[in-house]
């Protein structure tokens, strides 16, 4: 079995609008990865997040705004041989994306971000709150590099 790097946008696309969340690394202050899967939504070559307006991933990315998002789907058990252990590898395809997060804090931009949000998992119209869109961090993540592979794909002879 091989890995094969994807290379088309329409298909690197079409992984990340598969998932049904996403997971974010942060650094943390001492230097260590932090990671925490979140919701999020695409559109146009940035990714949105939102969380509560406080905490410790807020406290990171005041620290440092760069981060890590990675997407995976299609996971299945596969192997060469059934009685060899080394042989088994799990089949998926991943998008992992690194760009830098800007808080969006206008109210009406922050609507907006939350209505592309609620469109990938969502087909409802919905209206927000004054206090609702206060009280919410949205996460504007412009993708600045993003490669994608496929894992265990079968050798063709």
């Amino acid at each position: 079995m091989k890995t094969i790097a994807i290379t088309d946008a329409a298909e690197i696309e079409a992984i990340i609008r598969k998932c049904p969340y996403c997971t974010v690394g942060i650094t943390d202050p001492e230097g260590n990865p932090y990671v925490v899967p979140m919701n999020f939504a695409y559109r146009d070559g940035i990714i949105y997040l939102h969380s509560g307006p406080t905490g410790s991933s807020i406290d990171m990315l005041a620290r440092n705004n760069r981060v890590c998002i990675t997407f995976s789907v299609d996971h299945e058990l596969v192997f060469q041989h059934p009685k060899v252990a080394c042989s088994y590898r799990m089949r998926a395809k991943s998008v992992i994306c690194r760009g830098r997060v800007n808080f969006i804090e206008d109210p009406e931009e922050k609507r907006e971000a939350l209505n592309i949000l609620m469109r990938h998992y969502s087909s409802r119209e919905f209206v927000y709150s004054d206090p609702a869109v206060k009280n919410v961090k949205i996460w504007e993540i412009p993708i600045d590099s993003v490669t994608a592979k496929e894992y265990a794909v079968p050798h063709t002879k």
